[in-house]
């Protein structure tokens, strides 16, 4: 089946919460997983869409991941939680964390959460824009399983440990910055794998380090941080956050635990959540990063983070999401329509 279908957010949504409990979730976690596969592909977010189900179900039916896990929240220090996902699917702890994380954050100021023994697979902006909607500033950091070279190798040791920051607006959508340290995120160089298209120069080497534009080379080999050693050290500053501050594996250590089944592999999740209002200039700092933001966006050429997101998901509500047919239907199929 060639060519495109365009199918209603709500729909997605529906299809693969199906998908997921015939493979073995319960009705909680399917639901949870599904807002974040089906707000992916609404926000134009298709490394992260229904591309991902395939992994997701491999790895229920492997056994890696419990699909019928319930997350435990506890308090390490007045404003620190551990939020252990017992080998669940992150969205449905995320979404415990956040339950917690923010009533904490106004009383403290200030608050973080560990979150462990997670499966985590999805975009991380969907972590963090839910608290900056209810007015924190917040920032999120996770590890992988080795895919990035260190600035000056050329054999994966990082993963592509993404780090995304969320800022409230007044009156609009949050300003999110969802990034991973490595030149282009491992979902696109797998999409354009899939695609049959070439890569950019200087996103990754083959298996013999040598450069190359073959995304399914770049694969077998390994992707490069982006700006050399300065998306060397982001990634290797998520490697230490999101494993020994939280006492979680780094890429390399959950590489060599992991089953291979193309799904998430097991690791650690680091959550900070900050109220503006408790660091000196509660009834003005709104208005100053208002003025601040409005600047930088009239420059020529500017967009600020977030907003083609935003652009995305006002077409995607009224005219549904565009999914190549092929994929389509394999969702269907796993869903068993």
């Amino acid at each position: 089946m060639d060519g495109i279908a365009r199918i209603a957010v709500a729909e997605v949504e529906r299809a693969v919460a199906a998908a997921l409990r015939r493979a073995g979730c319960d009705g909680e976690n399917a639901a949870a997983v599904a807002g974040v596969v089906a707000a992916a592909e609404r926000d134009g977010c298709a490394s992260h869409g229904v591309f991902r189900l395939g992994g997701y179900l491999a790895a229920l039916r492997s056994g890696k991941v419990d699909g019928a896990a319930r997350p435990a929240v506890s308090r390490l220090a007045p404003s620190v939680l551990r939020v252990d996902a017992r080998g669940g699917f992150a969205p449905l702890a995320m979404e415990a964390a956040r339950a917690q994380l923010a009533p904490l954050a106004r009383e403290q100021g200030i608050a973080a959460a560990a979150l462990v023994d997670a499966h985590h697979f999805s975009a991380l902006w969907a972590d963090v824009e839910p608290l900056a909607a209810d007015g924190l500033v917040a920032l999120c950091m996770t590890s992988y399983m080795p895919a990035v070279a260190p600035a000056g190798a050329r054999v994966p040791f990082f993963g592509t440990n993404p780090m995304a920051f969320a800022w409230p607006r007044a009156g609009g959508a949050s300003l999110v910055i969802d990034q991973a340290s490595a030149a282009m995120a491992r979902g696109e160089v797998m999409l354009a794998a899939r695609e049959g298209r070439t890569l950019p120069p200087g996103v990754g080497v083959d298996a013999s380090g040598s450069p190359t534009c073959d995304p399914a080379e770049v694969l077998k080999g390994a992707i490069l941080p982006f700006g050399g050693h300065k998306g060397s050290g982001i990634a290797l500053m998520v490697e230490l956050m999101a494993g020994a501050l939280i006492g979680q594996a780094f890429s390399v250590e959950t590489a060599a635990a992991d089953n291979r089944d193309g799904g998430p592999p097991r690791g650690g999740i680091f959550l900070l959540a900050i109220d503006p209002a408790r660091f000196g200039d509660a009834g003005g700092w709104l208005d100053h990063a208002e003025g601040f933001l409005a600047r930088l966006s009239a420059l020529e050429g500017v967009r600020l983070p977030g907003d083609r997101r935003a652009a995305n998901r006002k077409r995607s509500d009224a005219e549904g999401v565009e999914i190549p047919a092929k994929l389509w239907a394999e969702v269907l199929a796993a869903a068993g329509t």
